[in-house]
Order: structure tokens, then C-alpha cells, then sequence
């Protein structure tokens, strides 16, 4: 018998916030945290913005040496995911601790560490490489670093599917939930990829904005829309079997009803056109979920703020939706946190569920210039008060990969 997912836990630090509290009130009051990047000197490149989380210092966190083991990624999975254990109040006395997974992706892993280890390479020799090299810039990290601080032995893994990868994370905890393999797993996804190299990767490709007005420089859907600003953070959360966090008075969030994923199979970066690919990805989800696309009250779109991920996405969800798309509310807010890659579905994952739980829809600031092809209600930078049962949640990744997840208000 197929069984029930749940939220039970939540944690996040991104670009407007060091908790899930702090950034869920920066949405509701459009704060955009998007300024000039301070993490490298941008002065010969042309991109100028960046979405970074700001003040931080990791002994604020993490003592001296720990804070030097562990890659910028796996300092925010951890930090992320530390609030979402304590929220969830999941521990060895209540839970059979090897029974809970860990599914925490990043899109690109430790960049910041390859760099920083490839001028170490260049300058002063090969015997200079840190040891600490390859356990810090492998990609499973922040799933390999949870586990040992909270003591999970259940299936540990990272999926890699670039800015679909923490939907895709928290997607397959769920099935893994679903179908009895986990009792509860520990999923979403870090990223901090603010480096030279990785400025210039996504410079060099035109994918990144290059407005000299921090306050259009991501802004999904608008008609004058030119590239994606790069942020950073991480996105935690606790997916529970419904009976074990009844059985343990767990608060619950919502429930996790629907996820699909999907392959453009058409090209390494672009999206397929007619945006049929992340149509599959939604149809699939709203069929696992056993619903009619007329009862999902919002969508939070993938939304970049580039010319075609927000047309093609746009006539992905007509597609997917039909009739229904005329009237769902969508938004994006990356217009808030940039876009952060691996852990972009995380993060918005946390925001939908906040969005469930009090019944406000996050806005698309910093809109101006209405674009004919993104005729859909995006939700122009003011929140919206409005219950919310039902909320989706897409994500696209380079390579043509697509996934959604439904999330719904629990009713007994």
C-alpha cells in the first residue's frame, strides 16, 4: 500500500535571510537581495550582480577547523539543515534513525574549492593540494556531511540534474517514503558556485544579466528580461511517513501529493520551444497526485528571468494546465534570491510551504513591462492573501531535465 509524505521540517539561508523565518518575511515585505557581488572583484566582467548571502561568517556557525573541511555548499546544507532537524523534533528516541535518508543535491558542488585548489596547483605545485581537495568539492557532500552530523544511516545520495536537482531530490525522497523504503528523509539542496569561474562559465554563455540597475536585473516575465543573476543558499526539507509523525505529535506543514519529471531531449541548454517537455513533467505530477489541474491555487515557477525559460515555461503550464492555466496564480522568486541552481527547488519548496501555511502568495517583484507571451497571473510585486490547498513547484535544468512536485494543505 502506497503510503502518505509529509512535511514535518523546514530550514533555509539564502540571499534575504539566515532562516527560513527571516526570508519568508523578506518575501512578504519584496525585499530583493540582489546587489553588486562582493565575494570576487567583477571589475573586468561585465556581469555586476549577484544574489549572495550577506554578513556571513561561517564561525558563526561552525567552529575554525570544521569551518575549513567544508566547502561554502556544504556550510549552507548544513546550516539549512540543522533548522529543519530541530524543526522537524525528529531524534534517535522517537525514530529509527536508520530508517532516515538523506537526498541533498547540488547542481555543481564545491566550485569554490576547485578554484581555489586549481590556482593552489598553478602557483605553488601539485604537493601543495590540500588532502581536503576532493572531500570538499564532490557534489555529494552536502548529503555525505548531514549524515554524519545527525547520525542517518538510510539511503544518502545526491542527484545532479543542474537547477533541477533539489526538486528531483526531494521528488524521489518522496516516492522513496511512498513506498516504504524510508520512514523519513532528510531533502533539498545547497549551492554556492559565486566564483570567478563561475561567473565567467555563465558570462561567457549569455545566460547571466548584465543590467547596471540591481533592481532589473532578474525579473521573471517582464518583457525586458535579459539573463539570470546567480545566488546562492540552501533549501531543507523533512519529508516524514504521515502515521510516523502522527505517532509522534509531529506540527505538520503540508503534504507532498504529486511528482513528476521529464526530458526535453533536445539540447544541452535551451529549453524545447513549445515548452512541451516541462508540460510531461507537470502532467506526470498532477496525475501521481490524482488531481485536476483546476485545483492547484499556485504555482512557483522556475522563472530565471531569461528570454526562454519564461516563454517556453509559460506555454508549458497553458499546456499542462489548459483552461486552468487562465487562472492559477503564478510567480517567481527569483526575483528575490537569484537563481540558485541546484538549490533553486529547495528554497522555493520551503517558500510554498510557507505560502500554504499562511495563505499568502509570494509576489514577482521588481515587474514593469508586460510581455504578450507571458500572459499568465504572475502575481506583480505585491503578495497576494489568498488560501492556498494546492501549490506546485517546477524546476528546469540544463541537459533538458524537468521535475515538479505538488504540495497540499493536509486535510485528515
Amino acid at each position: 500500500m502506497e503510503r502518505r509524505v509529509v512535511i514535518t521540517g523546514i530550514g533555509a539561508i539564502t540571499p534575504i535571510g539566515k532562516s527560513v523565518d527571516e526570508t519568508w518575511e523578506s518575501i512578504k515585505n519584496k525585499v530583493c537581495g540582489i546587489d553588486e557581488m562582493t565575494l570576487i572583484n567583477n571589475e573586468s566582467y561585465k556581469t555586476k550582480f549577484a544574489a549572495e548571502v550577506k554578513n556571513y561568517n561561517p564561525q558563526d556557525f561552525f567552529d575554525v577547523k570544521q569551518a575549513r573541511r567544508l566547502d561554502r555548499s556544504s556550510q549552507f546544507a548544513l546550516i539549512a539543515a540543522k533548522e529543519a532537524f530541530k524543526d522537524s523534533g525528529i531524534n534517535a528516541e522517537n525514530t529509527d534513525l536508520s530508517k532516515v535518508g538523506i537526498y541533498v543535491s547540488s547542481g555543481i558542488g564545491g566550485l569554490i574549492t576547485i578554484q581555489n585548489q586549481c590556482e593552489v596547483n598553478v602557483q605553488k605545485g601539485h604537493n601543495r593540494i590540500s588532502p581536503m581537495f576532493i572531500p570538499m568539492s564532490i557534489a555529494n557532500m552536502p548529503a555525505g556531511n548531514i549524515s554524519i552530523e545527525f547520525g542517518l544511516k538510510g539511503e544518502s545520495m545526491s542527484i545532479v540534474t543542474a537547477c533541477a536537482s533539489s526538486t528531483h531530490a526531494i521528488g524521489e525522497a518522496y516516492r522513496a517514503i511512498k513506498h516504504g523504503y524510508e520512514d523519513a528523509v532528510v531533502a533539498g539542496g545547497a549551492e554556492a558556485s559565486i566564483c570567478e569561474v563561475g561567473i565567467a562559465g555563465f558570462e561567457n554563455m549569455k545566460a547571466l544579466s548584465n543590467s547596471t540597475d540591481k533592481n532589473r536585473a532578474s525579473i521573471p516575465f517582464d518583457k525586458e528580461r535579459s539573463g539570470f543573476v546567480m545566488g546562492e543558499g540552501s533549501g531543507i526539507l523533512v519529508l516524514e511517513e504521515l502515521e510516523h509523525a502522527k505517532a509522534r505529535d509531529a506540527k505538520i506543514y503540508g503534504e507532498i501529493i504529486g511528482y513528476g519529471a521529464s526530458s526535453d531531449a533536445y539540447h544541452i541548454t535551451s529549453p524545447c520551444p513549445d515548452g512541451e517537455g516541462g508540460a510531461r513533467a507537470m502532467i506526470r505530477a498532477i496525475e501521481d497526485a490524482g488531481i485536476k489541474p483546476e485545483e492547484i491555487d499556485y504555482i512557483n515557477a522556475h522563472g530565471t528571468s531569461t528570454y526562454l525559460n519564461d516563454s517556453c515555461e509559460t506555454m508549458a503550464i497553458k499546456t499542462a494546465l489548459g483552461d486552468a492555466s487562465k487562472s492559477v496564480m503564478v510567480s517567481s522568486t527569483k526575483g528575490n534570491v537569484g537563481h540558485l541552481l541546484g538549490a533553486a527547488g529547495a528554497v522555493e519548496a520551503v517558500i510554498c510551504t510557507k505560502a500554504i501555511e499562511e495563505g499568502i502568495v509570494p509576489p514577482t517583484i521588481n515587474y514593469k513591462e508586460k510581455d504578450e507571451e507571458c500572459d499568465l497571473d504572475i502575481v506583480p510585486n505585491e503578495p497576494r492573501e489568498k488560501k492556498i490547498n494546492i501549490a506546485m513547484s517546477n524546476s528546469l535544468g540544463f541537459g533538458g531535465h524537468n521535475a515538479t512536485i505538488i504540495i497540499k494543505k493536509l486535510d485528515n
